[in-house]
């Protein structure tokens, strides 16, 4: 009886660390939005004075097809480690570029990014106070 008690008590344990250490690993996992419109892909990295933003909130607009008819909008957090990706967007927009909009605490980023030039890519949005007077 004694060692089927240890056993349990071991494998308990075991499961329980296991358990203690997902959270940490969770919050350096990738958020991955998909706008299920394409095959084109934009890994972000959002920073403010050099250092990764947690928790930033990161949109984008998009108007493609025919005249820009269909219309997707995107919004997604970043993790820990500041990033974020977004897969399934169109190669073909209706203006040029895609801008993402980034922010958090009165700090704010954008981006252009022109999937038709490079479908897959990786950039950074700089996070900074708005200068006086803008809004």
């Amino acid at each position: 009886m004694n060692r089927i008690t240890l056993l349990f008590c071991l494998s308990l344990a075991s499961t329980l660390g296991a358990a203690q250490a997902t959270p940490a690993n969770d919050a350096h996992k990738i958020p991955v939005i998909d706008g299920a419109a394409g095959s084109c892909s934009l890994d972000l990295t959002v920073t403010a004075d050099s250092k990764p933003v947690y928790a930033a909130s990161v949109k984008v607009h998009i108007a493609y097809g025919f005249g820009g008819f269909h219309k997707l909008d995107l919004e997604a957090a970043t993790n820990v480690d500041g990033k974020v990706k977004f897969v399934g967007l169109p190669a073909k927009v209706r203006r040029q570029s895609l801008e993402f909009r980034a922010s958090k605490d009165g700090l704010s980023g954008t981006l252009d990014y022109d999937p038709g030039t490079r479908c897959q890519a990786t950039e950074e949005i700089r996070l900074a106070a708005a200068p006086a007077g803008t809004k």
